[in-house]
């Protein structure tokens, strides 16, 4: 679903289970938003697993419609107004988002609460090992992930107006509790892997906190990156950023070197070394000079964040199942959470 040798997404008419009133959004927006003129004409962005997310072209400025998937949602879920707030609030630091036009809840509009965002040009990358692409820009894409990374989690959430937009205490407990809670409630079927993990992360939460803004879903892929140059020029997909600890971002970040060999997010079917992409330690050691702290407890944030990914493809795997999802691949990307449950299950066992 994404050129991988140029980088850049597809684009496809919209889904039959994505539709909406096109009309509709084009007389709001006429009214709302300076510039929205001439002739409209909506794509959708293929790639993403969560909110259906599209490029609307209006006379010569371009945009980004972000909106929550039709259906049965879990509670918090998909939460693009969380997205919202927090881009808004970063558009005045160092790192680089999309600018923010509206955020609309009213959902008699096409039926969906939504976000419009200023379209940013660029390269995504969903596989890691980043085809296509020279030795050295690989090591310079990655160095600049990492980099904006620990931009992002030096930044006081307090200074930009984030203070009350999440809690600074108790967050690995909370995001266990979330996260059990949100598998329980998508789950299709009893995984003992996936049981085992929660048991284990139960056992083993750290005592140390430290708190920032964490982005959540800190994966290659939701960076966006110069059309030439390795530079990130924007961070999206911001719905499940919250205030916690940082080094769940970091963990999350380098899940590619832990999931099993078939799983196409990952690094464990190609000599990455040999690509010109830093191994974990390397990354890991960047982001600590980066931050100017250590990385206590790295394994079991690598084991939280790995059950989060897994919990995630349930997710997807339910709203593919119950048609709402928001690729065309969504059955089998969800299904693959069986491989990943194994894989965490084999890592926390172990570290017994």
């Amino acid at each position: 679903m994404i050129n991988e040798e140029a980088g850049m997404p597809a684009l496809v008419d919209i889904l039959p289970n994505h539709r909406f009133d096109v009309a509709a959004l084009t007389r709001y927006l006429r009214e709302r938003l300076p510039g929205f003129d001439g002739d409209v004409r909506i794509r959708q962005f293929q790639g993403g697993q969560s909110n259906p997310t599209y490029r609307i072209n209006a006379g010569t400025h371009t945009y980004v419609l972000r909106k929550k998937p039709s259906g049965k949602l879990a509670p918090s879920a998909h939460a693009v107004e969380r997205e919202y707030a927090v881009m808004s609030a970063l558009s005045s630091t160092e790192v680089p988002v999309p600018a923010m036009r509206l955020l609309c809840t009213d959902e008699s509009v096409i039926g969906q609460t939504f976000v419009i965002m200023d379209y940013v040009p660029g390269r995504v990358f969903s596989k890691r090992d980043l085809p296509g692409i020279e030795p050295a820009d690989r090591a310079s894409i990655y160095d600049a992930a990492v980099k904006t990374l620990a931009t992002l989690h030096r930044i006081d959430h307090r200074s930009v107006g984030l203070g009350e937009y999440g809690r600074p205490d108790g967050y690995v407990a909370r995001t266990l509790s979330r996260w059990s809670r949100q598998y329980e409630q998508t789950k299709v079927e009893e995984n003992a892997a996936m049981d085992n993990v929660i048991a284990w992360l139960q056992r083993h939460v750290p005592t140390r906190e430290r708190t920032s803004i964490v982005h959540g879903d800190c994966s290659l892929g939701n960076f966006i990156f110069h059309p030439v140059a390795p530079q990130a020029v924007a961070l999206i997909d911001w719905e499940l950023s919250t205030i916690g600890h940082p080094l769940a971002d970091l963990a999350y970040f380098c899940i590619g070197y832990h999931l099993p060999p078939d799983d196409p997010r990952g690094l464990g079917n190609v000599d990455y070394r040999a690509l010109g992409i830093p191994d974990e330690e390397a990354v890991v050691a960047a982001y600590s000079r980066y931050v100017d702290d250590d990385v206590t407890d790295w394994s079991f944030f690598l084991i939280l964040s790995m059950f989060r990914m897994a919990a995630i493809r349930v997710g997807i795997l339910r709203r593919a199942m119950d048609g709402n999802a928001a690729d065309a691949d969504a059955l089998a990307a969800g299904a693959r959470y069986r491989g990943l449950a194994d894989a965490t299950w084999h890592m926390a066992r172990a570290l017994q």
